[in-house]
């Protein structure tokens, strides 16, 4: 299982996060978001995919940003049709597909996007695309009909390593974790200690 880190902007901050090796560092060039990435953005270790977080973007500036920012992964936070995916496929980026859930939620949606990207992401429906600081109930993934491998993201924090840990001895195909808001000291501001005590737990044997 990967970890993935969300939200990054500050060099420092970044500098110290990659010591810590997480598998992807996410960057959120969505505007109205608290964490918005005006600038530019440091390269990384080849062992951490930077990645771009994207809202309903048009397909020329997401282009246009992986150019810019040297972008491996992109992630589709908004309503991105299966069409739009497939064409954020052709610029050679790996694509994650969010999809929010509260109460409930339809798989069915899930079939028209099995093709045109690499993997899902599962994120807590709120007043915001991402970003909302709590967790949705993981028990509706056991209804997941697919074996498309799925970030799991949306208020992640310490106290859930067990759950995630629970997960992992079932047969869903978690591929990893996304964190966010849970280990901010300020909006794009992560806590690396806390972040090292997560991944230690979450990887101890």
């Amino acid at each position: 299982m990967k970890l993935k880190v969300c939200g990054m902007r500050q060099q420092e901050n970044i500098e110290d996060l990659s010591r810590l090796a997480p598998h992807y560092m996410g960057f959120i060039f969505w505007a109205s978001s608290s964490r918005y990435v005006e600038g530019d953005t440091p390269n990384l270790p080849a062992s951490i995919k930077k990645t771009g977080v994207f809202v309903d973007a048009s397909i020329d500036y997401i282009q246009s940003m992986i150019s810019q920012h040297k972008l491996q992964a992109i992630q589709l936070h908004g309503n991105e049709t299966p069409s739009y995916c497939a064409l954020v496929q052709e610029f050679g980026t790996e694509v994650i597909k969010a999809f929010s859930i509260k109460n409930t939620f339809d798989f069915s949606v899930l079939e028209a996007y099995e093709n045109c990207c690499d993997f899902f992401l599962f994120d807590t429906k709120g007043e915001l695309p991402g970003g909302n600081g709590y967790a949705f109930d993981w028990n509706i993934l056991n209804a997941y009909p697919s074996q498309k491998p799925f970030f799991l993201s949306g208020g992640i924090s310490k106290e859930h390593t067990t759950q995630i840990k629970s997960i992992l001895n079932t047969d869903l195909p978690l591929y990893a974790i996304d964190v966010n808001s849970k280990f901010e000291i300020a909006p794009a501001i992560k806590n690396i200690e806390q972040l090292k005590q997560f991944k230690n737990e979450l990887y101890e044997l």
